[in-house]
């Protein structure tokens, strides 16, 4: 986001207002799609080395969204629910997001996942400390840990894996994102920037995917 605006010759923060009224009509072209849970990375755990000042954007960006748009969402019957480790923002956005999932938890037509102060790795560490804890306390015995048990406490764990990764403005990595949950996703990747990826950039990764052959490691028949 913020790179398109600087390209423009704007300003990052003026990128980022966009890339909100982008994921908007992705969100719409979505449910049309018939898509179900749709993922997107909001807020990363790295993002908070970036300057205070845009930080502090985006802080706020978060707050002015959930007010102008919740009732939106709901009205849509979109369930929202924020991934990630929410302690270190303040007590009012945090009071913002709880009363954003509640006011939409009984929506069960499609899900939206904001990744918000979230890391892959973290969230991999965060389950191996639980599930030790429940070691040592004799709740669980280490043998019986498996990728069942493991995948119940992810943060994910009320939704499938996703089918497919889409990554914009050409990057090649995953930059730390549901490390776990794409061991088998397919991945799209285009030179486009986030605030340029209209339902026809939508529609191309869509049908790529259509042509993939998923075949989890196995041989296709």
């Amino acid at each position: 986001n913020g790179r398109w605006g600087v390209n423009k010759g704007l300003t990052r923060s003026h990128g980022h207002n966009k890339g909100v009224s982008v994921l908007k009509n992705i969100i719409k072209v979505s449910k049309k799609l018939g898509v179900k849970v749709l993922t997107v990375y909001a807020f990363s755990t790295e993002n908070w080395t970036r300057p205070i000042e845009e930080v502090n954007f985006l802080l706020n960006l978060f707050e002015r969204v959930l007010e102008r748009e919740i009732k939106e969402l709901n009205k849509e019957s979109i369930r929202i629910k924020f991934i990630g480790d929410l302690s270190p923002f303040s007590k009012d956005l945090r009071r913002k997001f709880v009363e954003a999932e509640n006011i939409t938890h009984h929506n069960d037509k499609f899900t939206l996942n904001v990744c918000t102060n979230y890391g892959g790795r973290q969230e991999l560490v965060k389950v191996a400390k639980e599930l030790a804890k429940k070691s040592i306390s004799g709740e669980i015995k280490p043998d019986q840990i498996n990728e069942e048990m493991f995948e119940s406490l992810l943060l994910t764990s009320d939704s499938q894996d996703p089918d497919l990764l889409i990554r914009t403005s050409g990057e090649k990595r995953l930059s730390n994102f549901l490390l776990w949950q794409l061991a088998y996703s397919e991945i799209y990747i285009t030179d486009v920037l986030w605030p340029e990826f209209d339902e026809n950039e939508f529609l191309k990764a869509i049908i790529d995917y259509q042509s993939r052959n998923r075949r989890f490691g196995g041989i296709k028949s």
